[in-house]
């Protein structure tokens, strides 16, 4: 990411907003706002520079029952108006040969979370990204929740609203009883 290059064109959008004429008239207190942003892009839309296999570590172990990670909090980015969206991930496996370290799939979650967004695509892109990786899972189930500012904040502007996506994939499609104790563990607290 260009990062001089999101600064010059934050310095454009300032200069609109403000209704400036020019940067060098903008309100005081901006004039390292373009900078702050351009470093802040890089930062959070981080998953676009970083190739999510690198966080695959593997273990040999035998462990053929499933595997639930839950309330992974991630943030994200609505692609339709750039403003964010945040929540929790549920993620459930069950392995084959081989485990995930446990933190690996919050950093998943992390990787797909940082970049443009729309909440269903990024459910689906974390539950096949895991099938597909080397960890070679049985199965996969994704669960998003999460509070939209785009429908906070403008549009219909509601309080607290949650929206849930899942992606499901493998055994626990095939068969159901798989998927319902799945479900059954994720809702416990």
């Amino acid at each position: 990411m260009n990062k001089s290059k999101i600064r010059e064109l934050f310095e454009e959008v300032l200069v609109e907003i403000e209704e400036a004429g020019s940067f060098n008239n903008v309100r005081k207190g901006l004039e390292e706002t373009p900078r702050r942003i351009a470093e802040m892009y890089c930062e959070i839309f981080d998953g676009y520079s970083k190739d999510p296999n690198d966080y695959v570590k593997l273990f040999d172990e035998a462990h053929d029952e499933i595997i639930i990670s839950k309330d992974i909090e991630f943030y994200s980015m609505c692609m339709h108006h750039v403003i964010p969206f945040f929540g929790t991930a549920d993620i459930a496996y069950l392995p084959d040969k081989t485990i995930l370290g446990i933190s690996k799939l919050a950093r998943i979650v992390d990787h797909f979370a940082h970049r443009l967004n729309v909440q269903e695509k990024m459910t689906t892109d974390i539950a096949d990204f895991i099938m597909g990786c080397k960890l070679k899972p049985k199965g996969v189930m994704v669960i998003l929740r999460a509070t939209h500012l785009c429908e906070v904040m403008r549009g219909v502007k509601k309080k607290e609203p949650v929206m849930i996506t899942s992606a499901v994939r493998g055994i626990f499609l095939e068969k159901p009883h798989v998927k319902k104790e799945t479900l059954s563990l994720i809702s416990r607290r």
